[in-house]
């Protein structure tokens, strides 16, 4: 059995996207051999987090792939799957019933985006190191970009908590200013999703 982190972080993954622009069935079409959202599985689960917390809209076989997924790490007792009720609002609303979720003493949380399959596994550990007094949230860039994960401390929380519609987390990062710690240094893995099928080649 994996060992289990003691850390009391959490990782949210974002799956309950329509998908439109792709077609539809977005997160479990095969990508370089396996489910699209593995990859973000794989990161989510290498962080050093006490769950990973999968945000859907209901679907039975997006719900079944990440499952599945989590068995194959040995980590499905680590595995927390979330129905959001108002996924049709869009993004922030997702986002909103993953941190309603979390446990009271979360002391952080990181957000992964389900689509994104390149995510590096050690991203997770990389930000985790940059967050001290003056920095209470992380994230990864390359060659000046911010991308993904994002990791926010606790004080943020209540942020996700107000978060509507479709306007995901963006603007509370922007607000960060100073207190946003950024690690660059990674490719292009941190920027690259999926939107439309074509983007699977």
């Amino acid at each position: 059995m994996a060992k289990r982190e003691s850390t009391r972080l959490e990782a949210i993954v974002l799956a309950a996207g329509a998908g439109r622009r792709f077609g539809g069935r977005k997160l479990v079409a095969p990508f370089r051999g396996r489910p699209l959202i593995a990859g973000a599985l794989d990161a989510a689960f290498a962080a050093p987090v006490r769950t990973v917390t999968v945000v859907t809209a209901g679907d039975a076989e997006v719900a079944a792939t990440v499952r599945d997924h989590a068995r194959s790490l040995e980590r499905e007792a680590d595995l927390r799957l979330v129905v959001a009720d108002s996924a049709a609002e869009g993004m922030g609303a997702s986002l909103r019933t993953g941190a309603a979720s979390l446990p009271a003493d979360t002391e952080g949380a990181f957000v992964f985006l389900g689509d994104m399959p390149r995510i590096p596994r050690e991203v997770g550990r990389v930000l985790v190191a940059l967050l001290d007094t003056d920095h209470d949230m992380a994230a990864p860039a390359f060659k000046g970009r911010r991308g993904h994960p994002v990791l926010f401390g606790q004080a943020w929380l209540p942020a996700l908590l107000g978060l509507v519609g479709d306007v995901g987390a963006q603007a509370i990062v922007a607000s960060a200013g100073a207190r946003l710690a950024v690690a660059d240094g990674f490719g292009p893995e941190i920027l690259f999703d999926i939107d439309r099928r074509e983007d699977l080649a």
